[in-house]
Parts: C-alpha cells; structure tokens; sequence
C-alpha cells in the first residue's frame, strides 16, 4: 500500500478540510462561525458540510435559540478517525525522503 492510499479523498479539499480541522479542536461550531472562520460563501459551505454528514463526519444539530435557528455541527468517532489518517498520509507524503 502507497502512502497516498491513506488520503482521504472526501477530506481532500480546503473547505473541507478546514471544517473538519474546526471540528477536531472544538466540541462543536454554528453554521456562522463555520463561514465566517473560512471565508466561503453559504452555499458553498452547505454543500461541504452536506458531504461530510453524508459520509457520517460530522453530526448536525439544529435548534432556536430566541426563535432564531441555530444549527451546530460536531465530529463524530468516524470523522476523528479519518481525518486522523488523513492528515498522517499527508505528513508521511510531506517528510518521504
């Protein structure tokens, strides 16, 4: 098996890969925070994270907070561990000699 079998292609995008990061040191994120952390558009945001639930990376809860919706996003033990694996290929990938 070569190093690049371990990168993860549904983790292999910037805005992607950037949720994820988010997610690894925060026990969760609103949708606003996301934005405005990554500097994307919502559209574009939403059709990330919509991936990423889809492939079981992350949770979503949605909620009002003053009659206004509020949707969290979280990690789940999948997502850890594939982005764990991810990002080892990727620092494999980077020191190969």
């Amino acid at each position: 098996m070569g190093i690049i079998d371990n990168i993860n292609k549904k983790l292999d995008h910037r805005v992607r890969l950037g949720i994820m990061s988010a997610l690894m040191v925060n026990e969760s994120i609103d949708f606003t925070t996301l934005k405005e952390l990554l500097d994307v558009t919502d559209g574009n945001l939403a059709s990330h994270l919509k991936l990423l639930e889809k492939e079981t990376y992350i949770n979503i809860k949605k909620q009002f907070i003053r009659k206004k919706p509020n949707t969290k996003y979280s990690v789940t033990k999948l997502g850890k561990m594939e982005f764990k694996k991810h990002i080892n290929a990727l620092e494999k990938l980077i020191n190969k000699q």
